[in-house]
């Protein structure tokens, strides 16, 4: 046993199977009989295989134990054994079991000497809404968890000068009155994880909804850290594929890369996200979808599409459907940010999606508007830029000394009418790295993804793309700016020259090129493919309605008599001239054969 300033720590055991970590807080460390009873009694209750403890000095406990396991609190202290004694008093007392309270009393002196000890007990003043105003606990700290009678957990969010403090209440607020005592527990909200939480579905505080058993978690991570400094961070540089043409050729995404998803509401927003989880199949990235005051139904139809697919494998779901308070929708993004950040510090890739930011804002606002700060623009306190900023921060690209692990987040916001001038929007685009806005009307017109090319954006950029991706699109993305443009000259019925009128037929080949079904995302081979053939003008002869079925056989193709070629696709990641040229010459091998009269044969 080793001392050091106010702790004392003791080396555990190296963790098997499931390994529960648990803080003791005492004055005189518990012998090995007394560690033994913790140990069954947490190993009966919490169904783990062993528990590794960590001893910490604290004179508020006395002669007994203060016990952690996570944001649970075991109070064996001084202090809470006699409460624990006056409750059970008073309970025999009205059942009239005086004899039970004797022995009761004479098994508890029996194994701990009762001592005065001191810890700070705090009154509930009032409670209504989901909100407990509190007053006595004058050291509670900003983000700390309080317990109330029957169990009852509340998150401190409101220090106040009088001395009160302003509490959100997770559940049992309807057991909770004025008089009530308030104990502290000097932890911050944290989830409680492993690697088997894989595949599973959670709540915001990380308890399973999805029916499974228990995730068995070994250890708990905070929902609120500081995001990672400068000197921890490197520059994104490696692609995280969305498997959406529109998307990868034109606005790539890297790891570590924040990419808002903005448009109105049914314009396939969680669909692009969706898309992007599966395309992470076998790609050693974990993903998690953090559903915010959504419908259980379109919680549900998200799941099993992900099951179908076979994504829920490497996927977490953080679900706080529209019925649950305030508060839980509150910290379910810091708990889904908190589940991704966990796998990032082991040196993992993943991916965060955040379905939505503006149904979080408003759960911040009510919390707010219930606790009496005083409203902003649009009734939002003054702080909402900041509830966004220090989750987003959070993702990183780390750097090799920290394992190399990153965090990418894919927000999404809803707009009115395609106002991105709104209050949320524009907060969440100063914030983020670059925003694909899909568009209502290009949705309605069937471009799905409807990804607006002239307000879409990546800041990132082709630093996030393979030298073999950023010299296939080509002049895609200015191609389809000027077919926009042409566009608009040419509804009003003008006779067009030669070089136009190819532009645009052009233009409309690519718009529809790039149409993709959800739930069907494309390789990076075969992206690369398709943009080759269409800046090779192949797809100039194809009519419009024709060049999706024309696009399939072509992949087909390449994939059933050159699979050689498309290995080799794969596994490059740098610009060959020779590759190109080979690819090119495929292309216009299969173009013979369609040309040719007895095509039908050909394909």
């Amino acid at each position: 046993m080793t001392t050091g300033g106010d702790d004392i720590f003791e080396p555990a055991a190296e963790p098997e199977k499931n390994i529960l970590q648990v803080v003791i807080r005492c004055m005189t460390p518990p012998d090995e009989a007394q560690r033994a009873r913790i140990r069954d009694l947490l190993i009966a209750e919490r169904g783990c295989d062993d528990v590794e403890f960590v001893i910490r000095r604290d004179e508020s406990a006395g002669d007994g134990f203060n016990i952690f396991v996570g944001d649970d609190n075991y109070d064996w202290s001084t202090l809470g054994r006699v409460r624990q004694l006056r409750r059970s008093f008073q309970s025999l007392q009205r059942e009239k079991q005086f004899g039970g309270i004797i022995s009761l009393l004479r098994e508890d002196i029996a194994d701990f000497s009762l001592h005065t000890g001191h810890q700070q007990v705090g009154t509930v003043i009032a409670v209504s809404d989901g909100i407990a105003v509190i007053s006595g606990l004058h050291e509670v700290c900003y983000g700390e968890i309080v317990f109330f009678p029957g169990g009852a957990k509340g998150l401190v969010q409101d220090l106040r000068a009088d001395g009160t403090a302003g509490v959100i209440l997770f559940s049992g607020a309807s057991e909770i009155a004025a008089g009530d005592i308030v104990l502290r527990t000097r932890r911050t909200a944290g989830v409680p994880i492993s690697n088997r939480i894989l595949g599973r579905m959670i709540d915001p505080l990380g308890a399973p909804i999805d029916g499974k058993g228990p995730i068995d978690a070994k250890e708990y991570f905070p929902l609120e850290r500081p995001a990672p400094g400068i000197v921890e961070r490197k520059s994104v540089s490696r692609p995280l594929e969305t498997g959406i043409l529109a998307i990868d050729a034109m606005f790539p995404i890297g790891r570590g890369q924040r990419e808002l998803i903005i448009g109105d509401r049914e314009t396939g927003k969680t669909s692009v996200a969706v898309d992007t989880i599966l395309n992470q199949k076998g790609k050693n990235v974990i993903c998690v979808y953090v559903a915010i005051s959504q419908k259980a139904s379109s919680v549900q139809r998200v799941v099993s599409a992900l099951e179908r697919a076979g994504a829920m494998d490497y996927t977490v779901i953080v679900s706080s459907p529209a019925s649950d308070p305030a508060s839980l929708q509150y910290i379910a993004p810091y708990t889904g940010c908190a589940v991704a950040e966990y796998f990032m510090s082991h040196g993992r890739d993943t991916l965060v999606v955040y379905d939505d930011l503006s149904k979080h804002a408003v759960a911040y606002r009510t919390i707010s508007l219930l606790l009496e700060r005083s409203p902003g623009r649009e009734a939002y306190p003054g702080d909402v830029f900041y509830l966004h900023s220090r989750l987003l921060e959070r993702s990183a690209q780390l750097s090799d000394a920290l394992g190399g692990g990153s965090m990418t987040a894919l927000p999404i916001v809803e707009t009115q009418a395609g106002d991105v001038s709104a209050y949320i929007p524009t907060n969440i685009i100063s914030i983020t790295d670059g925003q694909l806005f899909l568009a209502s009307d290009l949705f309605y017109s069937g471009q799905r993804p409807a990804v607006n090319v002239g307000l879409s954006v990546s800041r990132v950029g082709g630093a996030a793309q393979t030298g073999l991706m950023k010299k296939a699109v080509g002049s895609v993305r200015l191609d389809l700016a000027q077919y926009r443009e042409m566009q608009v000259f040419a509804q009003f019925g003008s006779e067009l020259d030669e070089q136009t009128a190819l532009q645009l037929k052009y233009g409309a080949g690519l718009m529809q090129l790039l149409r993709q079904p959800a739930h069907a995302p494309f390789s990076m081979r075969d992206q690369v493919i398709l943009l080759l053939t269409a800046q090779a003008r192949y797809f100039l002869d194809v009519p419009p309605k024709e060049i999706q079925k024309v696009r399939a056989e072509l992949l087909a193709w390449f994939e059933q008599t050159h699979a050689s070629l498309c290995l080799r696709i794969d596994h490059a990641s740098a610009w060959s001239d020779k590759l190109k040229a080979e690819i090119l010459a495929k292309i216009a091998e299969i173009k013979a054969k369609l040309d040719s009269p007895d095509a039908g044969t050909a394909k």
